[in-house]
C-alpha cells in the first residue's frame, strides 16, 4: 500500500503532560478523581470525551456505593454489547483501591457466549442477593423494567452508558425508566456520555430531572494534553471522483490500525454494488484472503509485500458470525490480535479498541456528534502510538475551489470546536428592533415588532438556553398532539409555547414570557429553512432532488456556529492539478487550540473592546478585590460575573494572538 500524507489535515500537538494518564494513590486518573468526589451523590451526570475513563469511574463510584453508601445492587446499561467489555472484571485493588470489580458471568448480559433468556436473567438478579453486579445493553433494559415494578431499584444504583445515544431516540423508552428510578424508587443513576451537544436531539430527561443531577464535565482538551504516549490529532478530508473503491487505496495504510466504516447503502458515497460487495472490495484492497478462522470468523490477509494481517468483518449480519467476531473483539489483549476492521453502523459509540491509529470514513456524516465519537475511537493513549488520524472520503464538490476551501476550512473548525465540548450545528441568529442599537453582526435580523429582552433573566435564557427550550418545547406532549392533528398555528404559538416557557421558568412575568416566545419562533422559523432530522443535523437529499455528496459538505458547513472569527485559518491550498483535492492546513499546537477554546467562551457575549476594557477597569477589579483576589468565572451562575469573566479572557486573548501572531479574521 502507498504511503503517503493526509490530505487536508489538521495537525493538532499536545504537551504530553502525563496529566490524564496518570494516576493518584488510589489508581485513579485525573478525569476518575474528579468524578469520585463527587460519589455521594444520588444522581450523577459525567460529561467527558471518548478514552477518558469512564467506564472505570463507574466502577470506582459503583464499589463505593455498595461498600460505604448502603446501595444493594449495580445495573450497568450499554448501547450495544460490544461496549459491555469496558466492564469486564477489573482488578483495582492492586493500583490501590479497595475492592476490585467483578461481573459474574450469569449476569453479564453482553457476553455473546450467553444469549439465552436476557430478559429472564434482568428479572432473576432483582430476586437474588448473591451477585451485586449486572451488565446488560439498553434494550435489555428497557425490555427488562416491563416485567419490575419501579420500586425493584430501591437501593439500586443504576448507570447508563453512553447516555446521549438513546435519549435522542423518542422511541427508546429510556427516559421513562430513567423518570421511574429517578420519581418511584430509592435508586441512584450515574449517566456517562461523550457527546456535549445541547439541542441536537431529543432529551432524556425533562428539565425538572435534569436539573436533579450534579454534572461533572472533563474537558477534551484536557484529557489529550494530558496523554503520555499520544502527540498528535490529524483530522483529514480526501476528495475523490466516481467510485470511492477506486481510490481507497491513496488513503489506507495497511501498516496503521484502522477501523473503516463504509457508507450506508442507501447513501450517495454508496456504489450500489450492497455491502458485502463493498467489503469484499476492500478486502481486495487490502489484499489476498488466505483463510478464514472458522472460531473467530476472522479474517487473514496477506499484503502484496508479505504481511499477514487480521481483518474483522463488521458489516456482516448472520447473528452467529457476528457473535463470534465481537466475542473476539472484546477478548483482544494484544496490539497484534486485529489490524483492520471494516464496520458499517458499529464501532464509533463506546467502541474500545486502544491501538486504533486511523478511522477511515466514507462519506459526509450529516451528525457532528457521529464524526466525534467515530474520531474517539483513535484517541485512546496508548504506548507506541504518537498519532491518531481521522480521514473522511468525499465525493469531489460540484462547487467552485473557493467554497470547496471555505467549507473544509469550517468543517475542520467545527470539529476542532466540538472537541472543545461547544454546539456548533445550529445557525447563530440574532434578533433585534429597529431602535436597537447593540453591535449588528452578518447573522443579525431585524424584525419589527420586537419586544426587547428586559431583564438579565430572559436574556441568559435567549443567550444560552434557546436550544434547551426548544427541544422542551417539541417534546411536550401536549405540543406533539397539537402539531400532529389540526390545531390551529394560533393555538400553538399563542396559548402552547407560553404554557411551557411557564412550566420551564415560573418566575418569568408574563412579560418576559412573550420576549422569550418570540425569540423561540423566530429562531425557529430561521432555522426551518434548512433539511434536519429529528436530531436537528442536516439529512441526505433524495435521488431525484440530485444533490452531490461533496455539495452536501458545503451545506453542511453553512450551518456551523461559533467559528467565523476563529482566529487560526486551518487551510493554506488546494491543488486543482491532482486527481483528488489536496487541501493542506497549518499546525495546531495546544497553546492555540486553548485560544480557540478561549475564542469561543468570549464571543459568547459579544462584547467589543471598548466594553471589556470598561469592565476590566471597573467591575472586574472591584470584584478581584473583594473576594480576594479570586478571578471570576465563566461557568458561575450569575450572569454579571460571567460577563466580567468573559471581558477579562477577551484581554488575554488579544495579549496571546499577538504573542502567536494571529489576528481575527476578517468578517
Amino acid at each position: 500500500m502507498m504511503e503517503q500524507a493526509s490530505d487536508n489535515i489538521v495537525d493538532i500537538r499536545y504537551e504530553q503532560t502525563g496529566a490524564a494518564t496518570a494516576t493518584n494513590e488510589l489508581g485513579m486518573r485525573e478525569m476518575q478523581a474528579k468524578a469520585y468526589e463527587a460519589r455521594d451523590k444520588r444522581f450523577l451526570l459525567i460529561k467527558a470525551p471518548p478514552a477518558s475513563g469512564k467506564s472505570r469511574a463507574l466502577m470506582f463510584i459503583a464499589l463505593d456505593k455498595l461498600m460505604n453508601q448502603g446501595l444493594k445492587k449495580v445495573v450497568v446499561a450499554v448501547p450495544e454489547k460490544s461496549i459491555g467489555r469496558s466492564f469486564k472484571n477489573t482488578n483495582l485493588k492492586e493500583h490501590g483501591f479497595f475492592a476490585d470489580w467483578h461481573v459474574t458471568p450469569y449476569y453479564d448480559l453482553c457476553d455473546v457466549k450467553n444469549e439465552k433468556d436476557k430478559k429472564g436473567r434482568f428479572v432473576e438478579f432483582f430476586q437474588q442477593d448473591a451477585s451485586k453486579v449486572l451488565v446488560c445493553a439498553h434494550a435489555t433494559l428497557r425490555n427488562g423494567m416491563k416485567e419490575l415494578a419501579d420500586d425493584c431499584f430501591d437501593n439500586v444504583l443504576l448507570a447508563i452508558d453512553e447516555f446521549h445515544h438513546t435519549s435522542a431516540d423518542a422511541s427508546s423508552n429510556l427516559g421513562d425508566v430513567v423518570r421511574r428510578v429517578m420519581n418511584n424508587s430509592t435508586g441512584h443513576i450515574v449517566a456517562m456520555t461523550g457527546s456535549y451537544f445541547r439541542g441536537d436531539g431529543i432529551p432524556v430527561l425533562r428539565q425538572e430531572d435534569e436539573a436533579r443531577f450534579y454534572p461533572v464535565t472533563y474537558n477534551y482538551y484536557q484529557q489529550l494534553n494530558g496523554y503520555q504516549y499520544l502527540k498528535n490529532l490529524v483530522l483529514g478530508y480526501h476528495f475523490y471522483r466516481g467510485n470511492y473503491l477506486d481510490h481507497i487505496d491513496e488513503v489506507l495504510d495497511t501498516r496503521k490500525k484502522t477501523i473503516i466504516h463504509i457508507p450506508s447503502v442507501n447513501a450517495r458515497a454508496s456504489t450500489g454494488k450492497g455491502k458485502y460487495v463493498e467489503t469484499e472490495d476492500i478486502m481486495s484492497a487490502i489484499g489476498k484472503v488466505e483463510r478464514k478462522d472458522y472460531d473467530t470468523c476472522i479474517y487473514n490477509v496477506r499484503t502484496q509485500d508479505g504481511r499477514l494481517l487480521k481483518v474483522a468483518d463488521l458489516v456482516e449480519d448472520d447473528p452467529q458470525e457476528r457473535n463470534r467476531v465481537q466475542g473476539y473483539l472484546q477478548r483482544m489483549k494484544r496490539a497484534e490480535d486485529m489490524d483492520i476492521i471494516i464496520a458499517l453502523g458499529t464501532a464509533k459509540e463506546g467502541f474500545d479498541w486502544q491501538w486504533c491509529e486511523m478511522c477511515l470514513t466514507v462519506g459526509v456524516r450529516g451528525s457532528l456528534t457521529e464524526v466525534i465519537q467515530i474520531i474517539g475511537r483513535c484517541t485512546r493513549d496508548c504506548e507506541g502510538k504518537d498519532t491518531a488520524r481521522f480521514v473522511n472520503m468525499i465525493a469531489m464538490p460540484e462547487a467552485a475551489q473557493a467554497d470547496v476551501k471555505v467549507a473544509v476550512n469550517d468543517f475542520l473548525k467545527a470539529i476542532t470546536a466540538s472537541l472543545l465540548m461547544e454546539q456548533v450545528m445550529a445557525p447563530s441568529w440574532k434578533f433585534k428592533t429597529e431602535n436597537d442599537d447593540s453591535e449588528s453582526s452578518p447573522r443579525t435580523l431585524i424584525v419589527e415588532g420586537l419586544k426587547p429582552l428586559s431583564s438579565e433573566k430572559t436574556k441568559l435564557i435567549v443567550q444560552e438556553q434557546l436550544d434547551d427550550l426548544k427541544a422542551a418545547i417539541l417534546q411536550n406532549e401536549a405540543v406533539v398532539k397539537a402539531i400532529s392533528g389540526s390545531t390551529t398555528a394560533e393555538t400553538i404559538t399563542l396559548g402552547l409555547i407560553p404554557k411551557v416557557i411557564r412550566e420551564r421558568y415560573p418566575d418569568l412575568t408574563d412579560n418576559e414570557v412573550e420576549e422569550v416566545r418570540q425569540r423561540v419562533l423566530l429562531d425557529t422559523m430561521v432555522k426551518g429553512n434548512d433539511i434536519v432530522d429529528e436530531h436537528g443535523n442536516p439529512v441526505s437529499l433524495s435521488d431525484d432532488e440530485q444533490e452531490s455528496e461533496g455539495n452536501r459538505l458545503i451545506k453542511i458547513a453553512n450551518r456551523f456556529i461559533n467559528i467565523d472569527k476563529l482566529s487560526i485559518n486551518l487551510i493554506d491550498t488546494i491543488n486543482p492539478f491532482q486527481r483528488a483535492y489536496e487541501v493542506m492546513s497549518k499546525s495546531v499546537d495546544a497553546p492555540t487550540l486553548k485560544i480557540i477554546q478561549d475564542t469561543i467562551a468570549e464571543q459568547k457575549f459579544n462584547l467589543t473592546l471598548e466594553q471589556a476594557i470598561s469592565i476590566f477597569k471597573g467591575p472586574l477589579k472591584a470584584y478581584v478585590a473583594e473576594h480576594d483576589g479570586k478571578l471570576p468565572n465563566m461557568e458561575d451562575p450569575n450572569p454579571k460575573v460571567r460577563e466580567m469573566a468573559a471581558a477579562l479572557q477577551m484581554i488575554k486573548n488579544l495579549k496571546a494572538r499577538k504573542l502567536a501572531g494571529l489576528e481575527y479574521e476578517e468578517q
